[in-house]
């Protein structure tokens, strides 16, 4: 009995590496492996190993397209037990791909039961699911028997399997693929076989082709699902040139009950009385139906599309998406292109030809190299078939001949066989026979020695002979075996032509007319609204133009703080005094019925800063900005609306510096007047005041103690006016204010008498 010392100790296995190096090591392995035998398709048959192992094993099971089907079930079990030893769930996701015609452009497999459907429903469990092979993917194996492709051992190395598919069919860019790798991708799209086939007789008539020359012939993605590709032709050729690019992919307005042709093509549906809908047909590929409606239906509610009253399913066998504007009056051009811009009814997909050539190097391909590679692999189809026939020619003729020699001397075989112990040597040497000539003749039945069948004998060998010739000729001939392809080509294109239901193009690759240009404000209901915003920061609007100087109810120990008159349709600046201003849709303000809302639960306004202004945004307007340290600057009210809540630093502030002035320049205003803490007035020109779109800005006033406390712009020969004291609100106006006018950057001197003693205009 073995004692523990005899035992190896396990920790004797253990090798001291460091770990940076071991890890690296192991995951280059990790990569490489995901990207040659996972995630990349191979150039030659457009198949990941395992879409090809599928495939094989339902070749295996005998699924053809004539044959009964057989359970997913039973599929699946042969493909992850002898084949492919990963989970059975990825598997038949795998195989369900194969067999939705919305996924792929010529479906491979042919599926019975519920495979999934385009509003984005799982298939049923594969015990439930038959399925059988399509005519597509028995062209695909083509020639798996004739020797023109290597096998390779599976993974335990007890059976084998194909190392790439050899048949014609032009998969990858047939159907496409898409796949993450480790550190890279890759994205393809379908397209047209028809198209594909032109463009590779093209390129095998012409090897130094034009990319121009092969846009014309190959238009672009053909997708499963329809639809519209909008781009330019410039931009899809550049694409197809380097092998990276995007395409806009839109959904299809087409109303087949429309009576006008017009209406038909745009999708509009009359319903009388001025009334119409949009029917929607195809929707972009990969969108799941379900989750599109959901999505509009979203922006309904949200009330992010106002002009959009309903959307309805309609859809049978055929997608039709009924969309109802809110009005009759609304623009149809204008509703569309607000669901393109909002929806996922425009998609963009990318295309990324990264694939695997016939050395298994992954390579990002261009159209041209992409076919040029894959002509070059069925060429070598072509000539192992040929080969592979000699071989069998070769061996058919060896017996022929022995079979012909022995009809001419058959009775003296005959004789040699009945007296002979061992015949086979002695016929060997009598009738220079080779060991399979006279096994196969000591083999032949006796029926088989008819005086009709040595004619039948030697019509086969002649027929042997002259196709022996041709394959010879054709294996010495390039351009023998370039016509042969081209040959094999045209039929297959006959199979899948324009004109079949298979082969019909399904997406219009045509630019889109210029986008009807809208804004999201076209989207809103013009309506007046009364914006109130208390002191202590809570906003409300009023629906209407309300009385500015009414008694607005405020929470105990709030106040008001602004208020003024707008349109829903208007953008509201908030300005508060660290600099920063904020940018809020009259729209979205919360109804006057309370107390109104905190502003900063929709800004994101710094809890130390305070909202020195509130004001409506009007295009192309102008501010004066100013700061406590006397210095400001002017900017275009367009250039400082903000796209977020966190609004946009518009003015840099240094210390305990504060935001003070934030005035309208009105036309015709030609100077500005500052006055500070110190009561000093300073008045300059305007054209010295910079605009800017966001900085410290210039030194307006100087000061030796405190700051700016005022600033206004005003026009010099109407004198500046600034409000009196008291109840009566009369306003004076000094015309002889150029006493004060001095340079920019001045310490200036006292105001005029009866300047408010608040040092505010």
């Amino acid at each position: 009995m073995a004692t523990l010392q005899d035992e190896k100790d396990p920790f004797d296995a253990i090798v001291d590496a460091p770990f940076d190096s071991a890890l690296e090591e192991r995951y280059l392995v990790y990569a490489l492996s995901t990207i040659t035998a996972r995630s990349l398709p191979d150039l030659r048959d457009g198949l990941k190993p395992v879409h090809r192992r599928l495939l094989w094993a339902m070749r295996q099971l005998k699924l053809d397209p004539a044959s009964a089907f057989k359970k997913s079930a039973r599929v699946v079990g042969d493909v992850i037990g002898k084949y492919h030893p990963h989970g059975d769930a990825s598997v038949y996701d795998a195989m369900v791909r194969l067999a939705q015609d919305f996924a792929l452009r010529y479906p491979l497999v042919e599926g019975q039961g519920n495979f999934g459907n385009i509003d984005g429903d799982n298939a049923a469990a594969y015990r439930y699911t038959e399925a059988r092979m399509t005519k597509t993917a028995l062209r695909l194996m083509e020639g798996l028997d004739e020797g023109t492709v290597d096998f390779i051992p599976t993974y335990n190395g007890e059976e084998q399997e194909p190392e790439v598919f050899p048949g014609l069919f032009p998969n990858l860019l047939a159907n496409g693929a898409s796949g993450i790798a480790v550190g890279m991708a890759t994205n393809i799209p379908s397209h047209n076989v028809a198209e594909v086939v032109d463009a590779t007789l093209e390129l095998i008539d012409n090897p130094h082709v034009e990319h121009a020359r092969l846009m014309e012939l190959f238009q672009g993605p053909d997708f499963a699902t329809g639809g519209l590709i909008v781009d330019s032709p410039e931009m899809i050729s550049q694409a197809y040139e380097t092998g990276r690019g995007s395409f806009r992919v839109r959904a299809r307005f087409h109303a087949a009950e429309a009576e006008k042709a017009e209406d038909r093509e745009a999708g509009i549906e009359r319903l009388g009385g001025g009334q119409w809908q949009l029917v929607v047909s195809e929707i972009p590929y990969q969108v799941q139906k379900g989750k599109l409606i959901e999505q509009i239906a979203q922006l309904i509610a949200d009330k992010k599309l106002p002009i959009l009253e309903d959307i309805r399913d309609e859809s049978d066998e055929n997608i039709r998406l009924v969309l109802v504007p809110r009005s009759r009056n609304v623009d149809p051009e204008l509703l569309k292109e607000s669901l393109y811009k909002l929806s996922d009814l425009e998609t963009r997909f990318g295309l990324n030809m990264n694939v695997l050539d016939a050395h298994r190097t992954p390579m990002v391909m261009g159209l041209k190299e992409l076919l040029t590679h894959w002509v070059a692999s069925q060429i070598d189809v072509l000539q192992r078939r040929s080969r592979h026939r000699l071989e069998q020619i070769a061996r058919r003729l060896e017996l022929v001949e022995g079979y012909i020699i022995a009809f001419l001397n058959l009775d003296r075989v005959i004789e040699i066989i009945r007296t002979e112990d061992e015949p086979k040597p002695v016929m060997m040497a009598e009738f220079s026979l080779t060991d399979r000539q006279a096994e196969a003749i000591l083999n032949m039945r006796l029926r088989s020695l008819r005086k009709l069948e040595e004619m039948q004998l030697r019509q086969e060998k002649d027929a042997l002979l002259k196709e022996q010739d041709e394959l010879n000729k054709l294996l010495d001939s390039p351009a023998r075996q370039r016509t042969r392809l081209k040959r094999d080509l045209g039929a297959l294109r006959k199979e899948y032509g324009p004109d079949t239901a298979l082969g019909r193009r399904r997406t219009t690759v045509a630019e889109a007319a210029p986008a009807v240009e809208f804004s999201m404000d076209a989207m809103i209901e013009k309506e007046p609204v009364t914006v109130i915003l208390s002191q202590k920061g809570w906003i409300r609007g009023a629906k209407g133009h309300v009385d500015l100087a009414g008694d607005f109810k405020f929470k105990e120990g709030d106040g008001p703080a602004f208020a003024l008159h707008a349109q829903t349709t208007d953008k509201l600046l908030v300005v508060a005094d660290d600099g920063r201003i904020y940018t809020l849709g009259a729209d979205k303000l919360p109804g006057a019925r309370g107390f109104g809302e905190p502003i900063r639960n929709m800004l994101d306004i710094d809890p130390e800063a305070q909202v020195i202004a509130l004001m409506v945004h009007k295009p192309k307007g102008q501010l004066l900005l100013a700061a406590t340290t006397g210095k400001g600057f002017a900017a275009v009210t367009d250039e400082i609306l903000a796209e977020t809540r966190k609004g946009r630093q518009v003015v840099n502030l240094k210390g305990d510096a504060k935001l003070r002035v934030v005035r309208e320049i009105a036309e015709p205003h030609d100077h500005v007047a500052v006055v500070g803490d110190n009561r000093k007035l300073v008045v300059f020109n305007l054209e010295e005041l910079p605009m800017l779109a966001r900085g410290q800005g210039v030194t307006l006033q100087r000061y030796r103690d405190g700051g700016l406390s005022d600033a206004i712009t005003f026009t010099l020969a109407d004198g500046l006016s600034w409000t009196m004291g008291g109840e009566t609100g009369r306003t004076r106006t000094e015309t002889e204010i150029w006493q004060w006018k001095v340079a920019r950057g001045a310490a200036g001197r006292l105001p005029p008498q009866g300047f408010p003693k608040d040092n505010r205009f």
